[in-house]
């Protein structure tokens, strides 16, 4: 009876002993989950978290999706990682007010669209999304865009729009090479940064509602650039080198500050659609009337008969160089 009292606390203790083990290597893997950016609660509350979060998982066009919609999620749990094959993020309207750090390790992340929540910084680890091509932030709080974004050298779309107080890039935006489509509209920039004007793939790019006085010089040096949309600034004036800009086809220059238009853009042969709408121009230019509509005439006809549009640009040169001619004119015979 003693040899099997005995034999029954060893036992025990083994049991109690393992039990130990088993809870400290449980703590630890969760102090790990901690310092990656994301502690929850017990165990069983993170599995509970990722089953819920894996019933938004979806698969479209051969690529996993994590969409989250409506729902309350002002941060994002340490047991996301788990899910770090994920392709897509699409995260809108839940509240979220941090990119978790431990962003870094979704590695085969294509597109994070995080657009209409409350996130006010950009963590410097999203640098680490090399393979990264689409980040979509419009509607948020952020302040600062980090120099580290300019290493996800696959980026070719970014949105930044109605971030409110976003008003500087950091010089090393200069290096997303791949950059295609930039949206900074809505926010408080008072010039182009240059290093917008540098991005060597810019094709479409809006900073419009914001505070511009001015467009830099060498804006011609965006020479891919096709689509430039400037409404509702302060510019007063546009750079002669504005008609440089040979890939141009769609500017929009309504609500500004504008009195005149340089005569050069008057060459500007690829400009499709121009807007001037809601400009204290110095001449008052009125379209002349068309004849009967025809049957023959398309859409794009009257897409240039716009008021303030392409038509309207062009008879405002030739009336300004009209009235310019006729005043040096009656200077010369005066004196």
């Amino acid at each position: 009876m003693v040899g099997v009292a005995a034999c029954g606390s060893v036992s025990s203790i083994k049991a109690l002993w393992e039990t130990r083990i088993r809870r400290r290597k449980e703590e630890e893997e969760q102090r790990r989950r901690t310092l990656r950016g994301g502690a929850t609660g017990s165990v069983w509350e993170d599995r509970a978290v990722l089953s819920r979060l894996k019933q938004k998982l979806q698969t479209e066009d051969g690529r996993l999706i994590l969409r989250i919609e409506q729902e309350e999620w002002k941060s994002l749990p340490g047991c996301l990682v788990q899910l770090s094959q994920v392709q897509e993020w699409q995260i809108h309207r839940t509240g979220l007010v941090k990119i978790p750090h431990f962003i870094s390790n979704f590695q085969n992340l294509l597109v994070l669209d995080l657009s209409r929540n409350g996130i006010g910084e950009i963590p410097r680890q999203i640098g680490k999304l090399i393979h990264l091509r689409e980040l979509l932030l419009s509607y948020n709080r952020v302040q600062v865009v980090p120099e580290e974004l300019s290493y996800c050298e696959s980026l070719e779309r970014l949105e930044l729009a109605m971030n409110r107080d976003l008003d500087h890039l950091p010089d090393q935006f200069r290096n997303l090479k791949r950059l295609q489509h930039l949206d900074l509209s809505m926010n408080n920039f008072t010039c182009l940064p240059d290093c917008v004007v540098g991005l060597p793939a810019l094709e479409w790019l809006d900073i419009g509602g914001n505070r511009l006085q001015h467009l830099p010089e060498d804006v011609h040096r965006m020479t891919k650039l096709h689509t430039l949309w400037l409404q509702r600034n302060q510019l007063e004036k546009l750079p002669e080198n504005i008609s440089r800009m040979a890939s141009l086809d769609t500017l929009v220059l309504s609500s500004n500050r504008l009195r005149d238009i340089p005569s050069l853009m008057e060459d500007m042969s690829n400009l499709r659609f121009v807007n001037f709408r809601d400009n204290p121009l110095t001449l008052d230019v009125t379209l002349p009337l068309r004849k009967t509509k025809t049957e023959d005439d398309g859409e794009d006809d009257e897409d240039d008969r716009e008021m303030f549009g392409r038509e309207f640009m062009q008879i405002y040169i030739r009336e300004a160089r009209k009235r310019a001619h006729r005043f040096t004119g009656v200077v010369t015979s005066v004196l």
